[in-house]
């Protein structure tokens, strides 16, 4: 690769991602698309994963470096939820946490890398603590809202304190997100974005029968409960509608899967309401829809699911809070109703199906601001800022804020 500076070939600079699951969350997804646009770039992507999974698949396939060192699983099953009960803080987990961030160290060592980028908040925590033995910068990849409606109160107060201490750079998924760390001069705002298809997706009303459908992990704040109960109300104005929960408990949430499956039965809406449970083919799945709908009961960090949606071509609804905001534009590229409504989610569905020409428009409309603000070229471009400015590269565009896909 050839030196703007110099004119001699350059090898490529390492960047080591760290994460502590294998499962395709959010976060994941978001990692994978990242990881995959840096190919053949002048910064090489090498993996680090905690455990294997669909995620270490993936990158196998696509022939990434990828390194597998085993985390004990009561801290990679761990919810968020749950750090402030212990977890990687309890006493008894301080000797072993420190060994293995001690190992990590020796690991970054001999791999070369240029930077260590962790992809979670337990990444994060143990990844910054061996890049920091191995005097490696650092960049942490927040994609959580540290505020105490979303973590504990006093895991988000350790957390913005360790921000301003660890990391060299903290990256913010969203601008929602960066108010949650303070102000600090490390944080740098860079969406997520994702790949955009050369066509949209078709509309979902295979055989005039309307599909709506909520994707992501069941988990009692991404409301499915919130969905069921708009879809028994939608169900009773237009009986052909049909809906899908796509998606399955992760992290010991199985107990709340449970529940609302129950809801269903209660509610006579086995035939109306469909479980697909778990789906490698997302994107797939998302082009059978007519209406995308996120219902989360919890300010969003940013929207991975939504702006997929978005870039098929759907139109979205979804619930104010977070992130969203930022990412749906109300009345032009979907509908935003307030958190943990049904009624109101409801009739949002029901004004889409009743105006399918109108539905068709917003879901045009947002695949134009997905590959205007959120498109993955986009991301990795702000990324790449983020590295430049670390390393005192001269960069294409300023890292400071690198993109916030405000409006």
């Amino acid at each position: 690769m050839a030196d703007p500076v110099h004119g001699s070939i350059q090898r490529p600079r390492r960047i080591l991602f760290v994460d502590h699951v294998a499962a395709m969350s959010g976060g994941e997804v978001a990692l994978l698309n990242l990881v995959l646009q840096f190919r053949g770039s002048q910064y090489e992507p090498v993996v680090l994963l905690f455990s294997e999974g669909p995620l270490a698949d993936k990158l196998r396939n696509a022939g990434i470096e990828l390194h597998v060192a085993p985390l004990h699983g009561s801290v990679i099953n761990s919810r968020k939820d749950d750090l402030g009960g212990g977890t990687l803080l309890r006493l008894r987990d301080v000797a072993s946490t420190i060994a293995f961030a001690l190992e990590l160290s020796r690991l970054i060592d001999s791999l070369n890398v240029a930077i260590v980028h962790t992809n979670s908040l337990k990444a994060d925590l143990i990844g910054g603590m061996a890049a920091r033995v191995a005097g490696v910068p650092l960049v942490w990849h927040v994609r959580d809202r540290i505020a105490d409606d979303y973590l504990p109160a006093r895991v988000a107060r350790a957390f913005r304190a360790l921000s301003r201490l660890i990391p060299t750079r903290v990256i913010a998924i969203s601008r929602a997100v960066a108010e949650t760390l303070g102000n600090s001069n490390r944080v740098r705002i860079v969406c997520d974005g994702t790949p955009i298809a050369e066509r949209p997706s078709p509309s979902g009303q295979g055989d005039g029968v309307p599909v709506i459908g909520l994707v992501g992990r069941i988990a009692p704040w991404k409301g499915q409960d919130v969905f069921i109960r708009a879809a028994s109300e939608v169900h009773e104005a237009h009986p052909s509608a049909r809906f899908q929960i796509i998606g399955s408990a992760m992290f010991g949430e199985d107990q709340y899967e449970t529940q609302v499956r129950q809801m269903v039965q209660s509610q006579k809406l086995e035939g109306v309401i469909e479980f697909t449970g778990f789906r490698n083919d997302v994107s797939d799945a998302i082009a059978n829809l007519a209406i995308l709908v996120h219902a989360s009961t919890r300010g969003e960090p940013f929207g991975q699911v939504v702006i997929e949606g978005m870039a098929a071509g759907k139109p979205v609804i979804a619930s104010r809070g977070g992130a969203i905001p930022d990412i749906v534009l109300d009345g032009k590229t979907g509908l935003i109703v307030p958190m943990n409504d049904p009624t109101a989610l409801a009739e949002a569905i029901i004004k889409l199906l009743r105006d399918p020409a109108r539905a068709a428009d917003m879901g045009a409309a947002g695949r134009r601001r997905v590959a205007e603000c959120f498109s993955i070229q986009r991301t990795a471009s702000g990324v790449k800022a983020v590295y430049d400015e670390i390393l005192g590269i001269p960069s294409d565009g300023p890292a400071r804020q690198a993109h916030t896909g405000a409006r």
